[in-house]
């Protein structure tokens, strides 16, 4: 979320000292409370995820007042104070109505999960008004979108039987079924989508605030600045791989860009980039981040719930290495050739003096807690053991120089940033789940994707296409994770019937969660890049959009030849030959779609040969390595090869224009 959403640094009087306060010591009790509680069963699931809701409505809260510009006002401070109120009273009569070791509060002496069907009017009294909490929440911490769409589920759930037959009608359900099974039952607010916030995704965002407060994500960037010091467009480069290596930590393109792009977009147009491609490019390259291993975001636990058969983490992270390089290397390529063709220069000299100095120790910190995480989840430990122990492997290797030490007031700012990081999942999480409850309860998760099959007809390329336009439409606003549960609940059949290993149909609803974010008219990446850069709003969308464009073309190719998630369609384990030729192919149609995409190839392209290129590369990502289909990927690759040495010979005898 924008920064200027954020409870403000500047707290100019007691009020507000004290609101400070108490979103630091609850996002400290929140860190504390979640690793203890999935690593050591504090109390039964539902408890545990109520007092996880709790509190991560309870900071949204206290971090985002009801009305900004009001929000020195003392109504809307009692308006929030009586939010919060409620919201300690609903999650924690659930809590308490739930939790074995407190039966002596259970009203009649019965558990909530055996009241079902026989609930008190208190029960459904508190029910709605913690729906109602979850979506105010869930509006000041992520916007309008998703709460409206959770209203519209929750209109079509109560008008059924009015609906027309092309909008799914049903039987129709009541107020008091809808708030039961949404919030008093497991399978709502307290169901898929905050287990696996809770469970995991919450973990790693502490684990990516402590790295940086070690300033070892700090060392990251600088590496990568040297890397590229005197490469033609050096900062666009630093922008692509920093960006990516951050962004896996983070899981979020608009934090990742705001993260990444205070620092990188203004190098860039030093460099003689313009603002709004400056921009186009680290919304493109935050976008990428959260399909980068090992972290992924929130998507990466998500599968683990959702993709049938079973998957485990590991083959999850095995599954999206190929893909997640073959987005950055298509980017780096894109950024180079256009680099080349508007002349733009290395990183300016004069930026050197301002950048930090290079700690060797912060790099070891780095990978080693990588190191840690990846080697216990290969040696078989589940994810949130990993993390657990990947925590404490960082507060432990941090000791160990002045430069990276945790100490007490680091591990606060860390705590803080993660509630500030968590609680905006955590609202949305919620929200989520009363769609969920929906769905399971009207039917639509069953009908809708039926009427999607019929639509595709037997096609596997117009069922992919229904896919992406669903989930780019779906994914306008909306976190991508929790983009990707929506579609895997409405369409997850659908995804079963593409005639490709599951996990591979599963990635390509998430890649296109994630491209959402550069997708105009609606590209919240972009948008934020934009105001960094100060850049025209549409032609930063357009920009990121177009530089990005791999994004849209790689979830079909790895779908229609699964070997490039290391599968193949039987979901066997692919050889290693037909992934080294599915990889090879891939990156000929990257080269040629890199080089039309920037106009340049060793010089400025004419029209007619960026058409060459770009339609001889996406015949490439979207056929699939049998029969007549082979024959057009072999042309295509020829023909890649063909116009570049064309070109290459042509820049011989002239010299590349240096003008955009």
């Amino acid at each position: 979320m924008s920064e200027s959403l954020s409870l403000k640094e500047a707290t100019p009087g007691p009020f507000q000292y004290g609101q400070q306060l108490a979103f630091n010591i609850l996002s400290a009790f929140l860190c504390i409370f979640v690793t203890t509680a999935v690593n050591f069963n504090l109390f039964d699931f539902q408890p545990n995820l109520a007092l996880f809701g709790m509190l991560g409505l309870i900071l949204v809260f206290l971090n985002h007042p009801m009305v900004k510009r009001w929000e020195q006002s003392s109504i809307v401070r009692c308006a929030d104070l009586l939010l919060i109120a409620g919201t300690i009273t609903t999650f924690g009569f659930v809590f308490l109505q739930s939790e074995p070791r407190l039966d002596y509060f259970w009203v009649d002496g019965v558990v909530l999960g055996d009241r079902a069907g026989n609930e008190t009017t208190l029960d459904y009294v508190i029910a709605l008004i913690g729906l109602v909490l979850v979506l105010e929440a869930t509006r000041r911490a992520i916007g309008w979108t998703l709460p409206i769409l959770c209203l519209l589920f929750i209109l079509y759930a109560m008008l059924g039987p009015q609906m027309p037959d092309w909008l799914f009608p049903h039987a129709g359900l009541s107020w008091e079924r809808i708030v039961q099974k949404s919030f008093l039952q497991t399978g709502g607010v307290f169901g898929i989508a905050l287990r696996v916030m809770f469970m995991y995704v919450f973990l790693f965002v502490l684990f990516g605030t402590l790295l940086e407060q070690t300033g070892a994500t700090g060392y990251v960037i600088n590496i990568t600045r040297r890397l590229f010091q005197h490469s033609a467009g050096g900062p666009a480069k630093v922008a692509v791989l920093s960006s990516g290596l951050m962004g896996s930590l983070s899981g979020s393109a608009v934090a990742n860009t705001a993260t990444t792009g205070t620092f990188t977009i203004p190098l860039m147009k030093s460099s003689g980039f313009k603002p709004a491609t400056a921009a186009g490019i680290e919304a493109a390259a935050s976008s990428g981040g959260a399909l980068m291993p090992p972290i992924m975001g929130a998507g990466a636990y998500m599968m683990l719930e959702m993709v049938e058969p079973a998957v485990s983490y590991v083959q999850i992270i095995q599954a999206a290495v190929i893909p997640a390089v073959l987005y950055y290397v298509a980017l780096l390529l894109t950024v180079h050739f256009h680099a080349k063709r508007i002349g733009a220069l290395a990183e300016p000299v004069e930026s050197e003096a301002t950048e930090t100095p290079l700690h060797f120790y912060q790099g070891v910190l780095f990978f080693g807690s990588f190191v840690i995480l990846i080697g216990m989840l290969l040696y078989g430990y589940t994810a949130f053991r990993a993390v657990s122990v990947s925590l404490a492997g960082i507060l432990i290797l941090s000791l160990f120089s002045h430069h990276t030490r945790l100490t007490p007031i680091r591990i606060w700012k860390a705590m803080s940033r993660a509630g500030k990081s968590g609680m905006t999942l955590i609202a949305a999480a919620c929200c989520v789940g009363i769609i969920l409850a929906i769905v399971d309860q009207t039917g639509i998760g069953a009908t809708l994707p039926e009427k999607v099959q019929a639509l595709a007809n037997d096609s596997s390329l117009l069922a992919l296409f229904l896919l992406m336009i669903s989930t780019i439409i779906l994914g306008m606003g909306l976190p991508s994770a929790v983009c990707y549960l929506l579609m895997a609940i409405l369409l997850g059949s659908v995804l079963s019937q593409l005639n490709t290993a599951p996990l591979a149909a599963h990635l390509f609803i998430f890649y296109f969660g994630m491209m959402s974010m550069v997708t105009p008219p609606v590209a919240l990446a972009a948008y934020t890049a934009a105001a960094i850069a100060k850049a025209d709003v549409m032609h930063a969308a357009i920009a990121a959009f177009r530089f990005s464009l791999v994004g849209f073309a790689l979830p079909y190719a790895f779908v229609l030849r699964p070997e490039l998630v290391m599968l193949t369609a039987q979901n066997e384990t692919a050889s290693a030959v037909m992934i080294a030729i599915n990889v090879l192919l891939t990156l000929i149609a990257i080269l040629g779609l890199a080089a039309g995409i920037a106009g340049f190839a060793f010089k400025r392209l004419a029209i007619a040969w960026q058409v060459m290129l770009l339609v001889s590369s996406l015949s490439i990502f979207f056929t699939r390595l049998q029969g007549w289909q082979l024959a057009v990927q072999i042309t295509a690759a020829f023909l890649i090869f063909g116009t570049l040495l064309i070109n290459l010979a042509g820049s011989r005898k002239t010299d590349p224009a240096r003008n955009e």
